[in-house]
């Protein structure tokens, strides 16, 4: 009872520090630092993000990750590869004796001092952005308690991306929003448009330049002048 408390008051404070962050970076940091201290066996911890095959490190506790992830891209097998859907939880009790990764697991482990290791999926329903991977160091394992805290971590990580991405698209849109307004008052104003046809116009530049609107938009509210055919 007193660990579940203690486990409870962990993600709490999490949840504050968190909503503290004053960026997405700074909130993934706080994610991958809090996943050592509320993972019982994880010594190590980072977000990992697969760019073509290129395993990029968004976050981590410490360098191991980043020098595990580089191998994982060098030999082109490991556990940020293989994660997917339909298995978002991937566990290796013992590098030593892995075998689905033959050429990373070794290395790993001779060459990093780690014994256990665990990638989970970080995704909603409409996305999926990274993996969640955690090392525990030669002498220590992960067990099944340990696979349900990471669970609940990625699950947050999950919350956390997916709602600054749609910050990220509303800022956007009410950016372009206000840029498309410009220019259609510029054109109304110096070429004695209404507001449908001014956007009309855009539309068809659009169209006809194969640019997009907002880019139009914007060129035509800095200049205040039609943009140069293109």
């Amino acid at each position: 009872m007193d660990d579940a408390r203690e486990l409870l008051g962990g993600f709490a404070r999490l949840a504050q520090a968190l909503a503290a962050a004053r960026d997405e970076d700074a909130r993934l940091q706080v994610a991958v630092t809090a996943a050592v201290e509320l993972i019982a066996r994880c010594d190590h911890a980072g977000l990992t993000v697969n760019q073509k095959g290129r395993l990029v490190t968004r976050a981590s506790s410490d360098d191991l990750v980043c020098r595990a992830n580089q191998l994982q891209t060098e030999l082109g097998e490991g556990p940020c590869l293989d994660v997917r859907r339909d298995q978002n939880t991937l566990v290796s009790p013992a590098l030593s004796a892995e075998r689905r990764w033959p050429a990373w697991a070794p290395r790993v482990h001779h060459d990093l001092g780690v014994d256990s290791m665990m990638s989970l999926l970080v995704y909603t329903d409409e996305h999926s952005y990274g993996a969640l991977s955690l090392y525990c160091a030669q002498g220590s394992r992960f067990d099944a308690d340990d696979v349900a805290v990471a669970q609940a971590l990625a699950g947050q990580l999950s919350v956390i991306i997916a709602a600054e991405m749609q910050i990220d698209q509303l800022g956007l849109a009410l950016h372009n929003r206000t840029i498309i307004g410009q220019a259609q008052g510029v054109l109304m104003e110096r070429y004695d448009m209404t507001a449908d046809q001014a956007f009309d116009y855009l539309r068809r530049l659009s169209s006809t330049s194969n640019r997009k609107v907002a880019v139009l938009a914007a060129e035509i509210a800095r200049t205040r002048q039609l943009p140069e055919p293109g």
